[in-house]
C-alpha cells in the first residue's frame, strides 16, 4: 500500500503516547525532506461540548503523530443546523476529505450523488478497511453498497437528577415506571419550585417526540411513517395517528409548565446546563452526554442517573431508543486525490480501531467484532449499563427514516403546536407532505 498506510502499525502505539511528547516520525522527517505537511480535512459532531470531545482529540493527535498529516477539525455540534451545513458545503464544492455523520436517509443525498465513496470501493485497493467490524451492522445505502464506518453507537433514555428528586419527595423512575406516574412527579417537582424538564424545544424537541411515538404505538411499529395521498392529504392510518398523539402528549406537557419557561428558544446547551446545575428534574438525552457529564459535572456525578423513560400504552418502560446511526465516510474529493486518499483511509482506520472506538464507548452499542474494551465505569455510567441490562427491546429512531427536509418541517410545526398556531394533524401532514417530495 502507499507510504500513507505503512503507518496504520504505528498508530496504537502513537495514541498511547499521544499528549506524552512520542509517536511514530513523519514522512517527510523520515525522507529528512521539507516538504509542506499534507493537510486532511475532518468534519465529525465531536464540537467543543460533546462529552467524546476529548477521546477524539487524542486520537487525532495520535494520527498527526504517526503520519506527520495535519488535520483540519472542522467539528461542531451535531444539531439541524448542522446537518444542513454540512449538505449545503457539498452542494458548493467545500466538503470535507473525511466526514463523520448520519448513516440515514440524511446521507442521501451524499450517496445518491456518487459525494462518498462506498466501503466496496475502498476495499479493491484496500482489502483491510473495517474488516474489524461486524458486516450486519454496516449501513445498507439505497443502492445496496455501505459507505459509513460504524463510530460508537448511542442510546436514548432519561437522566435523573436524584438530589432535584429527594428534595421534592419524587421516587426514582424504576423499570415499570407509567406515564401516569410521570405526570404526578411532575406537578411534584414543578410544586417545590423546579424545571421538571429540561428540554429545547427550539433546538432538540426530538428525543422527547421518539418517546411519545413510541408511547402511543408499539416497539413493532415504531419505525412506520405518515403519509399523504396523491392528493396531499393525510392518510389516516396507524403511523398518522400516533403521531398527532405523540404531539398532543408533548402539548400537554408544555401546557402544564413542565419544560423551562424559555423552551421554545433556549438552546440545548442551556437546557442541559439546567439539569446539571440542579434547576431541573429530567432530562431525555443520548449516550453521547456521558462524556460531558463526567467531563464537565465531576463534582456532582453522584447526583446524577440514567432511569426509565415513562411508559403509556403497549409500550414498557423497558423498550428503549438505541443502534448505531453515525460513521465515517470517505468523500470523492479526497478520494481522486491520491495522497489525501491514502491518508483519509488511514485515519478512518485509526479513528475505528478497536483502541481508540474502546475509548469512544462506555455503555453504547458496537459493531466491534470483538467487541469494545471500556474501562471502570463511573458511576454515572454504571446505572446506565444497569438500565441497559434490563431492557426489553431497543429500535432505531423513526426520525432517521424520514428526509431532512420532513424533520425540519416536524420540528419547527412542534413550536407551533404546543403554542396553539397549528393542530398536530396539521404538523403531521406538512411533514408527510415534505417527506413524499
Amino acid at each position: 500500500m502507499r507510504r500513507w498506510l505503512a503507518f496504520i502499525s504505528a498508530l496504537a502505539l502513537a495514541f498511547s503516547c499521544a499528549g506524552c511528547g512520542a509517536g511514530a516520525p513523519s514522512p517527510q522527517a523520515e525522507a529528512g525532506g521539507t516538504e509542506e505537511p499534507l493537510v486532511l480535512t475532518v468534519v465529525t459532531s465531536y464540537g467543543s461540548d460533546d462529552g467524546n470531545r476529548a477521546s477524539f482529540e487524542k486520537a487525532v493527535a495520535a494520527y498527526e503523530a504517526a503520519t506527520g498529516v495535519q488535520v483540519r477539525d472542522n467539528s461542531a455540534t451535531s444539531n439541524e443546523g448542522w446537518k444542513a451545513k454540512v449538505l449545503t458545503d457539498f452542494e458548493t464544492g467545500s466538503e470535507p476529505d473525511v466526514l463523520f455523520f448520519f448513516t440515514n436517509a440524511d446521507a442521501d443525498p451524499l450517496t445518491n450523488a456518487g459525494r462518498v465513496v462506498s466501503i466496496e470501493e475502498i476495499r479493491e485497493q484496500y482489502p483491510d478497511y473495517a474488516s474489524n467490524m461486524k458486516s450486519s451492522m454496516l449501513a445498507e445505502a439505497a443502492d445496496g453498497r455501505h459507505y459509513a464506518v460504524p463510530g460508537s453507537g448511542y442510546w436514548e433514555g432519561l437522566y435523573v437528577n436524584k438530589k432535584v428528586l429527594s428534595a421534592c419527595g419524587v421516587a426514582m423512575p424504576g423499570p415499570d415506571y407509567t406515564w401516569e406516574q410521570f405526570l404526578a412527579d411532575c406537578d411534584a417537582i414543578k410544586a417545590q419550585g423546579y424545571t421538571p424538564i429540561a428540554c429545547s424545544l427550539f433546538e432538540v424537541p426530538h428525543y422527547w417526540f421518539e418517546f411519545c411515538v413510541m408511547n402511543n404505538g408499539t416497539l413493532a411499529d415504531h419505525l412506520d411513517v405518515p403519509r399523504v395521498d396523491e392528493s396531499g392529504a393525510l392518510v389516516m392510518d396507524e403511523a398518522a395517528e400516533k403521531w398527532i398523539a405523540a404531539l398532543e402528549d408533548i402539548r400537554l406537557l408544555y401546557q402544564r409548565g413542565y419544560f423551562p419557561a424559555n423552551t421554545l428558544t433556549a438552546t440545548d446547551a442551556e437546557t442541559v446546563g439546567m439539569f446539571a446545575d440542579g434547576e431541573a428534574a429530567f432530562l431525555i438525552d443520548g449516550s453521547w452526554q456521558m462524556g460531558y457529564f463526567a467531563e464537565r459535572h465531576a463534582e456532582d456525578l453522584a447526583d446524577y442517573a440514567v432511569a426509565y423513560v415513562p411508559a403509556k400504552g403497549a409500550r414498557k418502560a423497558t423498550e428503549a431508543i438505541g443502534g448505531i446511526s453515525m460513521g465515517y465516510f470517505i468523500t470523492r474529493k479526497a478520494w481522486n486525490n491520491e495522497e489525501k486518499r491514502d491518508a483519509a483511509v488511514a485515519f478512518v482506520s485509526q479513528l475505528t480501531s478497536d483502541e481508540v472506538l474502546s475509548t469512544f464507548v462506555r455503555t453504547e452499542v458496537t459493531a466491534l467484532t470483538d467487541g469494545a474494551r471500556p474501562e471502570g465505569l463511573n458511576s454515572l455510567e454504571q446505572s446506565a449499563a444497569d438500565v441497559n441490562a434490563h431492557l426489553t427491546g431497543v429500535t432505531g429512531a423513526v426520525q432517521d427514516c424520514i428526509t431532512p427536509e420532513a424533520k425540519s418541517e416536524l420540528f419547527a410545526g412542534i413550536q407551533k403546536v404546543v403554542t396553539g398556531r397549528m393542530t398536530a394533524e396539521e404538523a403531521v401532514r406538512a411533514a408527510a407532505g415534505r417527506d413524499r417530495q
